[in-house]
């Protein structure tokens, strides 16, 4: 920095990013193996999933088809590992279920 002085530098906005990225809809065939962010419509948080290439994107046990997908990060070398597991349907989850433990 010359001066002392500061350059301004213009950021994009992460709701930019957000309406550029590609998204995916339930029973597409997921054409790239990686980690892929998922949008429920109502009942919960966006989490993150790992997908495999040829395998289609899961419905969820609790909203069905109301979900979409975006991928977050690629992992082509994940389908070169010994074994291989296939996500069929996104299991719900209770935000209320209580894990205490009884003594």
């Amino acid at each position: 920095m010359r001066n002392g002085k500061r350059k301004l530098r213009l950021l994009k906005s992460q709701e930019n990013i957000l309406k550029n990225a590609k998204q995916f809809r339930c029973g597409d065939k997921i054409l790239e193996s990686g980690i892929y962010r998922v949008y429920h419509r109502n009942h919960r948080l966006a989490h993150e999933v790992t997908l495999l290439r040829d395998q289609l994107f899961p419905k969820c046990i609790k909203c069905e088809d109301s979900v979409y997908f975006e991928l977050v990060r690629s992992a082509p070398d994940i389908t070169l590992a010994p074994f291989k597991v296939a996500l069929y349907a996104l299991p719900a989850i209770d935000e209320e279920e209580d894990f205490t433990v009884a003594l």
